[in-house]
């Protein structure tokens, strides 16, 4: 649910094929041919074992292309789904092909596409990107998205002969790569304050128990130098006293 229309098509069993660039005739045909000779590998093997294999087993196939010419649509029969179970630029093959072309420029901006429009191209995945730097911070969506963007944008960037499809990528991706690092740098220096406050308190009274853990985060909003002078110089009781409260919960 989390991922939206992705998560949808992957509910049950299926073949992803991503393409970077408009998909072609002999792309389609390519990705059929796969189709169907899993197929093939599945009925040999139902066959062997003596267990019938039925239609609703046979995994489909979604084909995610930035875009999809009228002309690939027409020439493969490819159409809107008859029931409005699914949204706007997912075009069903005739029904034995078990097949769907996704034309990721032509989704609906919403958080349900946001997923599959990342994978699009130009605007379509700026616009993505954008909007997924919009989500709040702790949205189910937004840290893994980040960091796999993020990384995506490094390995790219670790080719030593860029193409024009890659120099474009990893513009489109730089926005989501700072957030990630600037993001990751500032929660590691707030692990790295919160460590220093609970060695200090170690430090001076032993151990952290329940009690003196409340002050640690009220603790950690004051300048780094009064910090330290409250650490070093106030009692047990002190802190309690002022950082343990109801106040700071």
């Amino acid at each position: 649910k989390e991922i939206g229309l992705l998560g949808k098509m992957a509910s049950t069993a299926c073949l992803l094929e991503p393409f970077r660039n408009a998909t072609g005739i002999m792309a389609v045909r390519n990705c059929l041919l796969k189709l169907f000779a899993l197929y093939s590998d599945l009925q040999r093997k139902a066959r062997r074992e003596k267990n019938p294999i039925s239609e609703t087993d046979l995994p489909c196939l979604w084909i995610l292309s930035p875009s999809c010419s009228a002309q690939l649509l027409k020439g493969f029969g490819a159409k809107l789904s008859d029931s409005g179970d699914w949204v706007a630029g997912v075009y069903f093959l005739p029904e034995w092909f078990n097949t769907a072309l996704v034309a990721i420029n032509q989704l609906p901006l919403t958080e349900e596409t946001l997923w599959l429009r990342i994978l699009g191209r130009d605007k379509t995945q700026s616009q993505a990107i954008n909007e997924l730097l919009e989500l709040p911070v702790g949205h189910p969506l937004r840290g893994n998205i980040l960091e796999i963007l993020a990384n995506w944008r490094i390995k790219i960037e670790e080719s030593e002969d860029l193409t024009e499809n890659e120099r474009e990528l990893i513009m489109n991706l730089s926005p989501a790569y700072l957030r990630w690092r600037e993001e990751t740098l500032e929660q590691g220096n707030l692990e790295g304050q919160r460590l220093m406050v609970e060695n200090l308190l170690a430090g001076r009274f032993g151990t952290v128990d329940k009690e003196l853990s409340r002050t640690i985060e009220p603790l950690m909003q004051l300048p780094i130098t009064e910090r330290t002078q409250v650490l070093l110089n106030l009692s047990r009781q002190e802190l309690l006293e002022r950082f343990g409260d109801s106040r700071w919960d």
